[in-house]
């Protein structure tokens, strides 16, 4: 069954709601902000701990955002996952305090070609259960046919890598979920790509029911959920970010994602 994810997107050290699609390699360029919270990151993690709303992430967009990831984990130890600039070299240290990691650049290089052999050291290093793949992506019209290309470097560069079954399939050896933002509806609270959730249990439906996939960008309305359970038959979870009123958003309650998670 579909259910309700949390997330925790740090910027600069602080909780903020970004418009996914500006964000940029360049200091120079401020991405467009939604929201800037007033509440540390630890207070987050124990409001989603409190409401039992497992499988939430914390995700560090760029540098300066080691210490308030670590005081959500910490104040939560186990509870969490974590995400950006995850790599072989650091994966172990952030798993003292994640219950997984999430990796998402590292698997490319410099061209954006994906290397399989960096997934398959880190699930030796991590094991496939503590281990999230992030399949972010843009969508790209291709005569007509809607096709989606993992984007790496905060989303601004396309890869070698498309979603497809097979791309799952071929993943799915090495990890048990899937963190799929869309980058293009990312923060605008404008809906979700619904084509996209359909693809995404078409691709998936297959696998393991033990294999997760949760979706992110877009999601404006408490109906968001019944939806995405409808197009996803119930494979795929869901996020929600700046529509959320704990972050500043005034289209859906938290409480009210909490009590949807009770009762499926």
């Amino acid at each position: 069954m579909t259910r309700f994810v949390g997330c925790i997107d740090l910027h600069d050290g602080q909780v903020k709601q970004i418009v996914g699609g500006t964000l940029t390699e360049s200091e120079a360029r401020a991405p467009r902000t939604n929201f800037v919270s007033q509440q540390s990151s630890s207070y987050y993690a124990g409001l989603y701990k409190q409401k039992g709303v497992t499988g939430c992430h914390v995700i560090k967009l760029g540098p300066n955002n080691d210490e308030a990831a670590l005081e959500a984990l910490k104040s939560a130890p186990g509870f969490l996952q974590v995400g950006g600039g995850i790599n072989s070299g650091n994966c172990r240290e952030w798993l003292r305090y994640a219950s997984k990691v999430i990796v998402t650049s590292w698997l490319f290089d410099v061209e954006g070609r994906f290397q399989l052999e960096k997934l398959v050291e880190m699930a030796e290093m991590c094991g496939k259960d503590r281990l999230v793949v992030d399949l972010s992506c843009r969508k790209k019209m291709d005569n007509g046919v809607s096709r989606w290309i993992v984007a790496m470097n905060k989303w601004q560069k396309l890869t070698d890598l498309e979603l497809s079954e097979e791309t799952f399939m071929k993943l799915s050896q090495y990890t048990d979920e899937f963190l799929i933002h869309a980058a293009d509806v990312e923060g605008l609270c404008r809906g979700i790509d619904e084509e996209l959730v359909e693809k995404l249990y078409e691709w998936t439906k297959n696998l393991s029911s033990d294999v997760k996939i949760v979706y992110a960008g877009g999601a404006k309305s408490f109906s968001d959920l019944e939806l995405v359970e409808r197009l996803s038959h119930g494979k795929v979870d869901l996020t929600y970010g700046s529509s959320l009123d704990i972050f500043g958003g005034n289209l859906v309650a938290f409480d009210q994602c909490c009590q949807w998670n009770e009762s499926h």
